[in-house]
């Protein structure tokens, strides 16, 4: 028997706060997955689901994009071959709990808007369509029909298509991320926002600069036959704990790991593997040889530390540290680099990193001495307003040993979200290339919009002004996922229209626009049956590789329609029966979406048949494949002479990051329970360095209210647990969404405009 969904909301006073752990996973991570799939779905159904997650015939995790081992590498693929998160995701998403039009009769959107997110997710699966009418106070029942009747209406009725916003988080299939801007560039716009946007933009923005492809350049063998793997900016053992497996095998071989963070993570100290013996009873393995814990935001300086002293070796040693000839005959912008950190100010290291001077000469000998180098990153990289120049040092480091296109070497920005790289790949975004759009207009005879569309952080801006009057979002949790949640609330609430199509309730259903509407879809889990029968979809891992995704699962409902068929069907009924684009044929059939993909989209040629292959395929990536950088303005690898840049902190303040709860992944919250970091029961918590607590007289165990300091203004988010914590000194972090109304919207990373949720300034006064 299942747990009934909870009837209270979380209860902050009950809040404990422990020691925290030294070790990742072990059999407290099969306990806890045993538990909550016991908890959401039943014994059966969670044997069910979870012995083909990640298998090759069955489907793709609905969290991470952490790729699978493929037999062409000569690896293979486990029994379970998921972690505790994993587990979890699809917990929450084959669960039995269910939110139909009796929940919605029950609970008005008043009551509902003061229920928490973990709450509301907590309720359970959608079931069908329902609709908000204006000036309603609940939710009600809707057909399809009526539904796509309803947002045909909207959109015709703008005065242009640039007045609506179409977004996407990254959990849609390859087949609806095509379908999705098809309709969208059909419509007459690109305004594609999607959650890319506030996460790996500036890895795209600086790797398409510095290599000419946005994405990384491994693949899992690559990390198992490191010599040496850096991992800044990343907390694998919450956010894609199988990487622990991968780190743990690659030490088994004589590899040698370094993290950098300002925090100490669980996962990066002691990995007990739950698939052996010894992780689940021995010590396990430890990972991290060194662990340098660097000031939020210290990253840049320490890259160009380390590019200095690895220059400065070789000028003592020539021909021994460098990579000459790769640098000589591939690249360009060494010269002007190699100036840049000649003469390095240490004093502003020093400030910048907050590391002992011979830990990081200890690194750079590290990577000096490492033949094959593999550096990972993640959002605690990307979401500082130097984000960009930033990963471009991280380029210049790896580029000054030829760690590009070689095997066991490369670069490695660690995507969160299962199939957010697909997603991008399949045209979401709002600056995609003329030849994608050139292809797309040849393949099927219509016009397609040049004008450059909006990202999130524009798309907020233009609903608060009143330039954007329609929302439509298919998947994620944009009210929850976005910063400056006030300013973001009342931009969506002012739309003539906003529509979620989603598999559960969260507080985008109740932060609405005028008129909204809540479209349910089949899960990752669920069988697809259409037409010609049951689909498969196909999805791309971090590392570029595609292959199928088939859910195995009865639906939650006889109601819900998949993406596919919520957008085929959406625009046949927006842009007619005679519209060139085959819509329905689309919706019964996802191999006529697979044969036009093969046509459109670089390096899927043959696609039905080679994602059919036991593993599918990989996407080509020249610099990894060939040692080519075609895709840059002047087909070489390009070096960077970056400012040195870190936050500056008046005094008095403090550096705050926003991350996320072991229990929880992106907004989803799956528990309250942060082991890792010993806190149970609550989540209104901010960890402070003991000696900054001491120092700004706060007692550890003090409620505080948290203000973000901002040229506009402040923003004020009250009632945090002080917890003192190991944090870097001037450092502090909080979950988020709870901690997003503390980031500004205008505050954003230089070049790829992602909101700065890692380095916020803020003071800490007692509770109101």
């Amino acid at each position: 028997m299942t747990e009934k969904a909870p009837q209270q909301d979380i209860d902050e006073s009950k809040l404990a706060v422990g020691k925290p752990k030294s070790w990742a996973a072990g059999l407290p991570g099969v306990l806890v997955s045993l538990k909550r799939g016991q908890e959401q779905m039943g014994a059966g159904r969670t044997v069910r689901a979870l012995r083909v997650l990640n298998q090759r015939e069955g489907f793709d995790c609905p969290g991470c994009a952490w790729p699978e081992p493929r037999e062409a590498d000569g690896e293979h693929r486990k029994l379970a071959e998921f972690c505790e998160n994993g587990a979890k995701a699809v917990a929450e998403e084959a669960t039995k709990r269910r939110v139909g039009r009796e929940f919605f009769a029950t609970h008005s959107l008043d009551e509902l808007a003061g229920r928490t997110e973990y709450w509301l997710g907590q309720q359970g699966r959608l079931t069908e369509p329902m609709v908000l009418r204006e000036g309603g106070t609940h939710y009600e029942p809707i057909s399809w029909d009526d539904a796509f009747d309803l947002v045909a209406r909207h959109l015709r009725g703008l005065a242009s298509p640039d007045e609506a916003v179409f977004y996407t988080s990254g959990r849609t299939s390859n087949e609806a991320a095509f379908v999705y801007q098809l309709l969208v560039r059909s419509f007459g716009t690109n305004n594609l926002p999607d959650c890319s946007n506030m996460c790996h933009e500036s890895s795209g923005a600086a790797l398409s600069a510095t290599t000419g492809i946005g994405k990384g350049s491994v693949s899992l063998a690559d990390i198992h036959r490191s010599d040496l793997i850096v991992v800044v900016g990343q907390n694998p053992g919450t956010n894609h704990p199988r990487m622990l497996s991968a780190l743990e095998e690659a030490k088994s071989r004589g590899a040698k790991v370094v993290a950098v963070n300002p925090l100490p993570e669980a996962g990066l100290m002691r990995f007990k593997n739950p698939q052996n013996v010894r992780g689940l009873v021995g010590k396990g393995s430890p990972l991290a040889d060194e662990f340098a814990q660097i000031r939020l935001g210290g990253d840049l300086a320490f890259f160009q530390a380390i590019g200095h002293l690895l220059l400065a070796w070789e000028k003592a040693a020539p021909g021994t540290v460098l990579d000459q000839e790769f640098i000589d005959e591939a690249t360009e912008g060494f010269a002007a680099y190699a100036e840049r950190v000649a003469d390095l100010d240490w004093e502003r290291i020093d400030e910048a990193t907050g590391l002992p001077r011979e830990q990081i000469v200890k690194i750079a000998r590290m990577i000096a001495d490492s033949e094959r180098t593999i550096y990972c990153w993640a959002m605690g990289l990307t979401q500082h307003k130097h984000a960009v120049p930033t990963i471009k040092e991280i380029a210049n480091v790896a580029l000054l040993r030829g760690m590009i296109g070689k095997p066991g070497a490369g670069l490695c920005p660690v995507r969160g979200h299962s199939n957010v790289q697909g997603d991008r790949t399949m045209g979401i975004w709002e600056k995609m290339p003329e030849s994608f759009l050139s292809a797309l207009e040849a393949e099927f005879g219509i016009p397609v919009p040049r004008k450059h569309g909006w990202d999130t952080v524009d798309s907020i801006r233009a609903m608060r002004d009143g330039r954007a009057k329609v929302f439509f979002g298919v998947g994620g949790n944009f009210a929850a996922a976005t910063p400056d949640t006030e300013l973001t609330e009342r931009a969506l609430r002012s739309c003539e229209l906003t529509v979620q199509v989603s598999t559960k309730l969260n507080r985008s259903h109740i932060v609405h626009g005028r008129t909204a509407l809540i479209l349910p879809t089949l899960g990752r889990t669920e069988r697809d049956v259409q037409a010609s029968g049951e689909q498969v979809v196909t999805v791309e891992d971090s590392m570029s590789a595609v292959h199928t995704s088939r859910g195995r699962l009865e639906p939650a409902s006889e109601h819900l329609l998949s993406e596919v068929a919520i957008l085929g069907r959406l625009a046949n009924t927006l842009l007619g029966d005679e519209h060139p684009v085959p819509w329905l044929e689309f919706v019964g059939n996802y191999d006529r979406i697979r044969d036009h993909i093969a046509n459109v989209v670089p390096g899927c040629h043959e696609y039905n048949k080679r994602v059919r292959q036991p593993d599918g395929f990989v996407l080509p990536h020249a610099p990894r494949d060939a040692r080519e950088f075609n895709g840059t303005r002047n087909g070489k690898a390009n070096f960077t002479a970056s400012e040195l840049e870190y936050p500056v902190v008046p005094e008095g303040r403090l550096l705050l990051q926003t991350l996320r709860s072991h229990d929880q992944y992106n907004t989803t919250i799956y528990g309250l329970s942060d082991r890792y970091r010993g806190v149970e029961d609550g989540r209104r918590v901010v960890f402070v360095n003991p000696a900054d607590l001491a120092e700004l007289g706060v007692a550890d165990g003090a409620l505080v209210d948290l203000v973000s300091e901002w040229t506009d203004s402040e923003r004020r988010a009250p009632s945090f647990r002080v917890v003192a914590y190991p944090t870097a000194r001037g450092c502090a972090a909080a979950y988020f969404p709870e901690a997003n109304a503390l980031v500004a919207l205008d505050s954003v990373a230089d070049e790829s405009n992602t909101p700065v949720s890692k380095s916020i300034v803020v003071r800490l006064e007692p509770a109101t």
